[in-house]
Parts: C-alpha cells; structure tokens; sequence
C-alpha cells in the first residue's frame, strides 16, 4: 500500500470534530453534575446518587475518548512528519497506530453512549414511579 502526505492529513476534519463532540459531551456532564449534586445534597435521594454514580463513570469514559483521540491526531502529525522525511516504511506504521488509536476512541464513545441510555432509563424510572403513585 502506497501512503502520501495527503493520506493522514484526511483524518483531521474527523478528529477535529471528534475532539469537539467529546469536549461538548463533557461539557455537558460537567453542567449535569454539578445540579445533580446540588440536588442530592437536599434530597438524599438514591436515584439521583445512581445517576451521580453513572455521570462519573461517563466522565472517565470522555476522558479517555478524548485521549485516544488526541493520540489518534498525534500520531496523524508524525505520520506527516515522516513522510514528509521520506520514512516511507516508519510512516505507514504510525498510521496504522493512528487509526488504531481512533478506534479505540470511537469504542469507547459507543461504550459512553450505552451507559447513557441507562442513565435517561433512571431519569424515566422515576417519573415512571411518580406518575404511578
């Protein structure tokens, strides 16, 4: 396989737009959290500890989807360097790394996702429960 300046310089729109969802997803959380605690601090409510607890799991989720991205844009750059220094063969390899890294990131964020829907599941319980009552 062939690989030119051009090959890894495709993934910055996609990274960049990666790191930028994450960032707003953490965004996000954080602004989630910090009226979750508020409230749990007047109710004690176990539902919301729940949710508490599914937040921070989330957050070291988006910490480390943030990271890998960054590695993924990382290695994107020193793939570039290398060609661009004609290390045609050293260059491939660190692609590869890239777009492994990218992977690792984009699993995450489905993991990320999933947990999310448990956490809107809790959200519905309990409107559930009190629309029962």
């Amino acid at each position: 396989m062939e690989i030119t300046l051009t090959t890894p310089a495709l993934l910055f729109p996609a990274l960049s737009l990666l790191l930028l969802a994450f960032t707003n997803r953490f965004l996000g959380l954080a602004s989630l959290i910090r009226s979750l605690k508020d409230r749990y601090a007047t109710s004690r409510n176990q539902r919301v500890y729940g949710q508490i607890k599914n937040l921070r799991e989330r957050l070291v989720l988006i910490r480390n989807m943030q990271a890998f991205g960054s590695l993924s844009m990382f290695g994107c750059v020193l793939c570039m360097f290398l060609l661009f220094a004609d290390y045609r063969e050293a260059g491939k390899y660190v692609f590869a790394f890239s777009l492994l890294m990218m992977l690792i990131s984009l699993a995450l964020a489905i993991r990320e996702i999933q947990i999310s829907v448990k956490a809107l599941e809790l959200e519905l319980d309990d409107l559930q429960e009190t629309a029962e009552k």
